[in-house]
């Protein structure tokens, strides 16, 4: 159901953080200065993911002065999928805005979101130009996209990644799909909601380095495309097609050979070899067929756990 409180906010932007000390004041106030000569009412909510440092500290500070600014605390690191989207779930805005606190996404394109959400633009992303990083990284990230592109359910836009303005109701969509590892930019496209995209360059950081490296990007990717393909799943049973076409291949080899008076042996022992890896195939592709079932089926957890929550009204 659709939220149709007048009381709520026209906007809520959803920052989720860890180990922003260097950040949350800075992005808080670029996003105020921002907001405030465009939009009447607006929400601040930081989501933080386990910080270890004083970014909780800091932001309750901003809480005390300023009640706009909203905070959820993280019993544990529930990783980047599962943290930005329950606060994206939280928000009570009639357009909500998701970025993360680091500066990689530009405060600068914000008047522009909301100008094309009062449009009538359900969904309007911003996409980097262009991801300085290593050629390893590099390799990788391209990986992902074509992984992506080739087994992936619905398409993703590459270099968006989830910054931008969603209305409500394609949040409300997204949340009646239940996912319990949202891989929130391709929910996005799977609402069927038309899209519009922004090009920006990525500014620089405030302060502090990014969380990400190497492991933490390669799982993001891996349970990106886990959880936005089912197609992978049944991947094996196109390998047990191709192999069981080359059973029998080697089994008429075999005939010929044999008709031919010629050593028939090694064609029969390559088609048995091929046939029992052909059931092995069909056999893992029937289970992952199931297993797409089962998850279809029982997606109901919760995305987090709250320590506590700061500066929310009492009915949310």
């Amino acid at each position: 159901m659709l939220d149709t409180d007048v009381t709520a906010p026209e906007v809520s932007v959803v920052l989720a953080c860890r180990n922003e000390e260097a950040n949350a004041e800075a992005i808080a106030a670029a996003v105020i200065a921002k907001l405030e000569p465009l939009v009447e009412t607006f929400e601040l909510i930081f989501i933080d993911n386990e910080s270890s440092d004083r970014t909780v500290e800091i932001i309750k500070a901003m809480c005390a002065r300023d009640a706009r600014i909203r905070l959820i605390v993280n019993t544990r690191n529930f990783g980047q999928m599962r943290s930005p989207t329950y606060g994206i779930y939280q928000a009570s805005g009639r357009a909500v805005i998701s970025m993360c606190s680091d500066f990689q996404d530009s405060p600068d394109l914000l008047p522009e979101f909301v100008r094309r959400w009062r449009a009538g633009t359900d969904i309007v992303l911003g996409v980097r130009e262009s991801e300085k990083s290593g050629p390893i990284l590099s390799f990788m990230r391209d990986l992902s996209y074509r992984l992506q592109k080739t087994f992936g359910d619905y398409p993703i836009i590459p270099n968006a990644t989830g910054f931008g303005i969603y209305d409500r109701r394609v949040v409300e969509a997204i949340r009646a799909l239940n996912e319990p590892e949202p891989f929130f930019r391709a929910l996005l496209v799977e609402t069927g909601f038309p899209v519009e995209t922004i090009t920006f360059k990525r500014p620089p950081r405030a302060g502090g380095r990014s969380n990400n490296n190497f492991f933490t990007l390669l799982d993001f990717a891996l349970n990106g495309l886990a959880g936005s393909s089912k197609n992978l799943l049944r991947a094996p049973l196109y390998a047990a097609f191709l192999l069981g076409m080359a059973t029998l291949f080697c089994l008429f080899g075999a005939a010929i050979a044999l008709a031919a008076g010629r050593s028939w042996q090694l064609w029969l022992f390559a088609a048995v070899l091929e046939g029992q890896f052909a059931l092995l195939f069909l056999f893992l592709g029937l289970l992952g067929v199931q297993i797409a079932l089962i998850s279809e089926r029982t997606r109901n957890q919760p995305l987090v756990l709250e320590r506590e929550r700061i500066n929310f009204p009492a009915d949310r």
